[in-house]
């Protein structure tokens, strides 16, 4: 079988093939073949369905630039890497019926992705950010039983979330929630601080953390001056990458989130679940203001 799947994987190579499939393995691992010397870098589909790979490697988007889209459905897979970020030309990913727990706020900034499969995995929460590029169009959550809340920005796309927003005890779980009437949703993990309506100001901390991101961007464009001995490296990295953009006005927030909640039930797009899913659209805001203001249907 190992043999086999060398050989397979060096004609590829050779020939510079655009589709490669890999489905039905049993690969425990993602192949070294793929990776090795200069990767594939003429392929443009990779399907591995149903395999029990349980991570992808970190060096994927530079083995493998091209990839417009991969296959993984039906493995074994609980870490997505952030490097899959980095695949600048993904149009398609398919993650069902994996293990996910979280999925990386990276692959919400893959701007060319116009699909995304996340069916059948065990998500609690997306990133605040997916369905921010408008390249993306089709979404499918589905069966992911405690996923409660979608980022507001999937409003208007085509999604899947039948099967989503099972009851679950709060101290089942280690993450912030928020509730609204008898709506309760769980928040990304980077989310420290949730904000309410009668904050009059920000927390010192994320004041700071906008005023020199705006700063560094507007001026220096460049984060790289600052170095962890002048800020510490957990706050240089999330200058980097924000937890996520305000809903209403698009301004960086980096601790602290002002959430709205909007049942889909009461949305027009009701109609096209019939009751088949009790999840929320979430707006997140980056202050009061913001949330007093922000209205999912205009």
């Amino acid at each position: 079988m190992a043999s086999e799947l060398c050989k397979t994987i060096s004609v590829a190579r050779l020939e510079k093939h655009k589709n490669l499939f890999l489905n039905y393995r049993n690969l425990h691992h993602f192949p070294l073949e793929l990776l090795k010397d200069e990767g594939l870098q003429y392929l443009e589909r990779l399907y591995m369905k149903r395999n029990s790979l349980t991570t992808l490697p970190e060096n994927l988007a530079q083995k493998l630039p091209n990839l417009v889209e991969l296959y993984l459905h039906s493995n074994n897979i609980v870490v997505v890497p952030e490097a899959i970020g980095s695949l600048v030309k993904l149009q398609c990913l398919d993650l069902s019926d994996n293990a996910l727990e979280i999925v990386c706020p990276e692959i919400g900034r893959l701007r060319a992705l116009r699909h995304l499969r996340l069916a059948n995995n065990q998500l609690q929460f997306l990133p605040p950010d997916l369905g921010r590029s408008p390249e993306l169009q089709y979404v499918y959550v589905d069966n992911n039983t405690h996923l409660k809340g979608l980022p507001s920005y999937l409003y208007n796309k085509v999604i899947g979330c039948s099967g989503c927003g099972a009851p679950i005890q709060v101290s089942e779980v280690k993450l912030l929630s928020f509730s609204s009437g008898q709506l309760t949703v769980f928040l990304p993990a980077e989310v420290k601080i949730i904000g309410t309506e009668n904050d009059r100001v920000l927390p010192l901390q994320e004041l700071a953390m906008r005023t020199l991101h705006h700063t560094c961007h507007s001026f220096l464009k460049d984060l790289n001056f600052l170095s962890p001995i002048s800020l510490p490296r957990s706050l240089l990295e999330l200058l980097h990458c924000p937890l996520g953009h305000c809903h209403r006005c698009s301004e960086p927030m980096f601790t602290i989130v002002y959430p709205k909640l909007f049942p889909l039930r009461e949305t027009p797009m009701a109609g096209l679940h019939q009751g088949r899913t009790a999840v929320s659209f979430v707006a997140y805001c980056c202050s009061t203001q913001c949330l007093q203001t922000f209205d999912l249907l205009s």
